[in-house]
């Protein structure tokens, strides 16, 4: 605990040396003593973890010494020091935002409780932030792996949600990463520092999802032996993502329906209504609105949730995204097994961009990270493919020009060369057009003018 410093503010040469010597000898901090509340100010920067404050101070005092340091470091714990033993003066203290108030002579297994209190909860509190920001950082919608126009249309619509309250509804096929993007809008909104709650409507039996929904009270129901909060009460301040919420039951989602219109529930079992302010997005794979005809969905709610739809489209609609996943995959997995260095061959390149990719992003994640832990040397090549992929005979099979990867046998291409020549084969095919060679490349037309100046490319 070497490493924790603590501020000792005292004009009392014998008080303040009793202190320092409890906070180095006895436990192990390090210290520094001030006499004025203007020299602690002044090595404010030096990063205290806690300060012991003297009430009575010469100069600007103990209480505008705190009122200055609430000013710059509004979480640093600031223990008061006083020979006032009164009530009033205590409360004064904590007003202006001391941590806690004590009487002299010192307490000090008292005080040393109170400080290691203090650290623990700060060191909490900068590890939430540290997780959090890590979080944030993993599903930045900038930072999601994609280059096609398709794509980049998604992020401008999250751009444009992320601080709105409106429901949102994601739609796309299983594996296009609908969760993604709803971690994307909570984690770059004004919610970002409230939780993100993840509800799997398709893997709760019903006769439960109520209870995880919106909690139960002790006695309910066989098995409720206490009181639970449900999702919507844990996600105060935060986001409610409801995945599959095709599958919800028509007698939830009238429940449903009146905390998104009225923002408030009872628990099951219970009378007490509670507020909730959960902003909800969810997401299905489903029609709704085929479900809506077939009254399996109510059209009063489909049209509530879909205040504000994304669709996302599927990896054979965006084939210019599927090489860049597949080496973000590489690198990605490579590292995690310990298989630094690796490499596609050309074939297997070429399997991939062809593949269709039904299960969508999750199932090339899948191939990759199987390929890797199958490959012996430093090229995975078709071999090390899944069986599906190997033997997927596309429409064009024969026809080089109709790949822009199409590339020499014998040739293994670095990814970034790759990308290159997918655009000078485009750009040659189409005799310089721009628009048709974006829509062949199936990215937008800024995203292929940015390339081309990348790789210095003129038509």
């Amino acid at each position: 605990m070497a490493e924790k410093l603590i501020f000792i503010v005292d004009d009392e040469e014998s008080v303040a040396k009793l202190l320092e010597l409890w906070v180095t000898e006895k436990w192990k901090y390090k210290s520094r003593v001030f006499s004025s509340g203007e020299e602690c100010l002044e090595a404010l920067d030096e990063g205290p973890e806690v300060v012991l404050l003297d009430l009575m101070l010469p100069g600007i005092g103990g209480t505008e010494t705190l009122k200055d340091i609430r000013k710059r470091e509004p979480d640093l714990p600031v223990f008061i020091l006083s020979a006032q033993a009164k009530i009033d003066v205590a409360i004064e203290t904590l007003k202006v935002g001391a941590s806690d108030y004590f009487s002299k002579p010192i307490d000090f297994p008292r005080l040393e409780i109170a400080i290691k209190n203090a650290l623990q909860i700060s060191e909490l509190s900068k590890e939430v932030e540290r997780l959090r920001e890590t979080v944030s950082q993993r599903v930045h919608f900038e930072n999601i792996v994609a280059q096609s126009g398709e794509m980049h249309d998604v992020f401008s619509l999250v751009g444009k949600v992320k601080d709105n309250e409106i429901p949102v509804l994601v739609l796309g096929e299983s594996g296009t990463g609908k969760e993604l993007v709803a971690k994307a809008i909570h984690y770059n909104g004004k919610r970002k520092n409230g939780p993100f709650i993840v509800v799997n409507c398709a893997s709760i039996p019903r006769d439960l999802l109520e209870s995880e929904l919106f909690g139960h009270e002790k006695g309910s129901f066989t098995g409720a032996v206490q009181r639970r909060l449900g999702r919507f009460e844990q996600a105060g301040g935060g986001t409610v993502f409801l995945d599959e919420i095709g599958e919800l039951d028509l007698s939830l989602q009238a429940k449903l329906l009146r905390v998104i219109q009225s923002k408030e529930f009872e628990r099951v079992g219970g009378n007490e209504t509670i507020k909730t302010d959960a902003r909800v997005v969810s997401a299905t794979n489903k029609d709704l609105k085929e479900e809506v005809k077939h009254k399996r969905f109510r059209e009063d709610l489909y049209f509530r949730l879909s205040a504000f739809p994304i669709m996302l489209p599927p990896l054979r609609q965006r084939k210019s995204d599927i090489l860049l996943l597949a080496e973000f995959f590489l690198k990605q997995f490579s590292k995690e097994l310990a298989k630094p260095n690796l490499k596609f061959s050309r074939k297997a390149l070429n399997l991939l961009y062809e593949y269709p990719w039904p299960g969508n992003v999750r199932e090339l994640e899948n191939a990759i990270q199987r390929a890797i832990v199958m490959v012996d040397n430093q090229e995975i090549t078709e071999r090390e493919l899944p069986l599906s992929v190997q033997t997927f005979a596309s429409p064009a099979a024969g026809d080089k020009a109709a790949s822009p990867f199409a590339l020499e046998d014998d040739v293994i291409v670095p990814f970034e060369k790759l990308k290159e020549n997918a655009i000078r084969n485009a750009l040659k095919a189409t005799k310089g057009n721009i628009v048709e060679a974006s829509q062949k490349l199936k990215i937008g037309r800024a995203t292929l003018y940015r390339l081309m100046q990348k790789y210095k490319i003129t038509v």
